[in-house]
């Protein structure tokens, strides 16, 4: 049990850490972050930095799954409880920019978030064959 609560902190700790750390260094790439107004509102979001935080959260997802299975020594248990972390804190930020951005990106970020956690820790298997 104690190294499933072990995987599962650390694979928050890992995907928290890589999505906010992305974030701030996407910022640097002014053509893809979007701009805000003077007064600090957000102008439209464009649909490729949408798609490419998707595609980030997708990658931060599978890589905690992993990390999360690897450190617990199991496939299942440390990923799925770190997948609906993951998706109750994902909600609840969500919910803070539902105005601001799109619907579609809304349910897509939050309904993959719980399967490419699961799938991460699927991929335990293959590094248990490399090794």
């Amino acid at each position: 049990m104690n190294r499933i609560l072990i995987g599962f902190v650390v694979g928050f700790i890992i995907w928290s850490i890589l999505w906010l750390g992305s974030d701030e260094l996407l910022k640097f790439v002014p053509m893809i972050y979007p701009t805000t107004d003077i007064d600090g509102s957000l102008n439209v979001v464009p649909a490729n930095f949408l798609l490419l935080k998707l595609a980030l959260s997708i990658i931060f997802s599978l890589l905690a799954g992993l990390i999360a299975a690897s450190i617990s020594r199991e496939t299942l248990k440390a990923p799925l409880i770190l997948g609906f972390m993951l998706l109750v804190v994902g909600v609840f930020f969500q919910f803070g920019t539902w105005n601001l951005l799109p619907l579609w990106y809304h349910l897509l970020f939050l309904i993959l978030l719980l399967p490419m956690t699961l799938l991460g820790g699927k991929l335990r298997k293959f590094e248990a064959v490399i090794d």
